[in-house]
C-alpha cells in the first residue's frame, strides 16, 4: 500500500515536471508579419510589424536600420515575464502589434543600401534560456535626391481648349512623370524614340483654362522625391459661343422613350410635366456619367505614335455647333438648363460614312447614353478621337484602322435631335478642340516639328 501510494505522489510530481519541461523546452521561434511599403524609403515610410508567439509568450523584439557602420535603434521592447503559477494561467504576451516610423535622413545616412533588422525571442529554456531567436533583415534603399528632369522642346503655345506638346529627358529608372495643368495630369509616355529615358506629353487646356494656368513637368521617383519643373509657354486666351437649343414636345416626346434611367423613372410621373422632367435629369446626371465613361476608357492610350499626319473631317459636312459651345436649353422661351458642348457637330447627308480621322486602334464600340451608338479610336501618347449618334457601327473593340476607313454611320442615337456625327479629340481625360487637329499647319508647328527637333538631337 505505501509503495502504490509513493508511486502515486511520485508520478504526480513528476508528470507536472516532464510537462513543464517540454513546455518550457519548446522550439517553435516566433512569428512576425512585416510589411514594407516599398523598396525604396520614403519622408512618410512607416514599416507595420506584427509579432506572435502562441506557446512560451514574448521574451523581447528589437528592430533597427542599419548602413555600414551606423545603426539606428526603431524600437526595443522587453516583455513582462511571468511566475510559476501563470504557466498554468497562460498569462503572457502572446501577440502584439506596431506601426514604425522611419526617419532616414535624420539618421546621419546617406543615399544608397540600407538594412532593416528585426530581432524577436520567446520564453522558451531553449538556448540556455535565451529562447527561440528569430532574426529578419530587410534591404532597403536610402534616396533623398530629386530626379533630374531636361526639358528638350524649346517653344510651347497653347490655347484654352488646345493641346500641347512637350519632350523631356529623365535620366534614372522608374520614374512616374508627365505634365500638370492646374489640377490635370497628363502622364508621359517614353515610346517615341529609341532612348527610352527621352518621354513624350501630349497636355492640355479644358474649355475654363486660360492665361495663368500653372505649367510645369512633374517627375517623382519610388522614394517619394518630386521635381517640378516649368518651362516656356504661352496660353492664348478665347471665347467660346453660346448657343440657345429649344426643346419641344415633340423632341420629348420622340426622344426621352429611348432612354432607360431604371428606378428614377417612377420619380418622374407625377411631375407636371414628366418628359420634362426626365430630360433635365438626363441633360444633367446622365450627361456627366457618360462623361466619365468615354474619359475613362480614353486614359486607356498605347505607348507609341500610331497617327500620322492632319486628321480628317467628314466629307461634305456643315458644322452644326462649335466646340465649347456655351449650351443654353430653352422650353416654351424658357431657360431650363445649361450644359458645354464637348466636340464638333457636324452635319452632312443621312446615314453619311464615317471614316477614321487618322490610324489607331479601336477602343470602344457601344452605346453610351447621351452620345448614342459611339466609337473611340486610340492613336498612342494619350491621343484619342470620338464619333458619337452613330446609326451604325462597323468596326469591333480592337481592331486597328487606318485613316480613311470605315467605321460607321451617321444617325441620330442619344440625345441627338437630328442625323449628325459628333465628333470629338481627347488628351487623356480632357476633350480638345479638333479644329486644331485638323490644321496640318498647327500639327506642323505644334507637333510633328518638336518630334523631328529631337530626333535631330539624339
Amino acid at each position: 500500500m505505501k509503495k502504490a501510494i509513493f508511486l502515486i505522489l511520485f508520478l504526480a510530481i513528476l508528470i507536472p515536471v516532464i510537462w513543464i519541461f517540454i513546455y518550457k523546452y519548446e522550439g517553435e521561434k516566433p512569428v512576425v508579419d512585416i510589411n514594407l511599403p516599398s523598396l525604396y524609403l520614403k519622408k512618410s515610410y512607416e514599416i507595420s510589424l506584427s509579432v506572435e508567439d502562441k506557446k512560451t509568450g514574448l521574451r523581447d523584439i528589437r528592430v533597427s536600420i542599419q548602413q555600414k557602420e551606423k545603426e539606428k535603434i526603431l524600437l526595443k521592447k522587453q516583455y513582462e515575464t511571468y511566475g510559476f503559477s501563470e504557466i498554468f494561467s497562460g498569462a503572457k504576451t502572446v501577440k502584439d502589434s506596431f506601426t514604425i516610423p522611419v526617419r532616414s535622413w535624420q539618421y546621419g545616412m546617406t543615399d544608397g543600401e540600407a538594412t532593416i533588422r528585426i530581432k524577436v525571442s520567446d520564453y522558451s529554456w531553449r538556448g540556455w534560456n535565451s529562447g527561440n531567436i528569430l532574426n529578419i533583415e530587410k534591404k532597403v534603399i536610402i534616396d533623398s535626391k530629386p530626379p533630374k528632369v531636361d526639358v528638350l522642346t524649346k517653344r510651347h503655345n497653347i490655347e484654352k481648349g488646345g493641346t500641347g506638346l512637350i519632350i523631356y529627358e529623365l535620366f534614372e529608372e522608374d520614374i512616374k512623370s508627365g505634365v500638370k495643368a492646374g489640377d490635370d495630369f497628363f502622364p508621359g509616355h517614353s515610346g517615341l524614340f529609341d532612348n527610352k529615358n527621352i518621354y513624350t506629353a501630349f497636355f492640355a487646356l479644358n474649355d475654363t483654362q486660360g492665361p495663368g494656368t500653372k505649367l510645369v513637368v512633374i517627375a517623382e521617383d519610388a522614394a517619394g522625391n518630386i521635381t517640378k519643373r516649368g518651362f516656356y509657354h504661352y496660353i492664348r486666351d478665347t471665347k467660346f459661343k453660346t448657343d440657345i437649343l429649344n426643346i419641344s414636345d415633340s423632341f420629348l416626346n420622340r426622344k426621352m422613350p429611348e432612354f432607360d434611367v431604371g428606378e428614377k423613372t417612377g420619380s418622374f410621373q407625377n411631375k407636371k410635366n414628366p418628359l420634362l422632367e426626365k430630360f433635365l435629369y438626363i441633360n444633367k446626371h446622365v450627361r456627366k456619367n457618360n462623361v466619365e465613361q468615354i474619359l475613362q476608357v480614353s486614359q486607356k492610350s498605347e505607348n507609341q505614335k500610331l497617327w500620322d499626319g492632319r486628321f480628317l473631317r467628314l466629307r461634305g459636312s456643315a458644322r452644326r455647333s462649335g466646340f465649347a459651345d456655351r449650351r443654353i436649353y430653352k422650353y416654351k422661351g424658357r431657360e431650363i438648363d445649361r450644359a458645354v458642348h464637348l466636340g464638333i457637330d457636324l452635319a452632312s447627308t443621312a446615314n453619311a460614312s464615317i471614316k477614321a480621322a487618322n490610324s489607331g486602334r479601336v477602343i470602344l464600340t457601344q452605346l453610351v447614353g447621351i452620345f448614342g451608338n459611339s466609337v473611340i479610336i486610340d492613336h498612342g501618347l494619350g491621343l484619342c478621337s470620338l464619333y458619337s449618334h452613330l446609326s451604325q457601327i462597323s468596326v469591333n473593340s480592337g481592331d486597328m484602322v487606318e485613316k480613311g476607313d470605315e467605321i460607321g454611320f451617321t444617325g441620330f442615337t442619344g440625345l441627338a435631335g437630328g442625323d449628325h456625327l459628333h465628333f470629338s479629340m481627347i488628351v487623356h481625360n480632357v476633350f480638345v478642340n479638333p479644329v486644331e487637329w485638323w490644321d496640318k499647319t498647327w500639327i506642323k508647328n505644334n507637333i510633328t516639328s518638336k518630334i523631328d527637333y529631337v530626333r535631330e538631337m539624339q
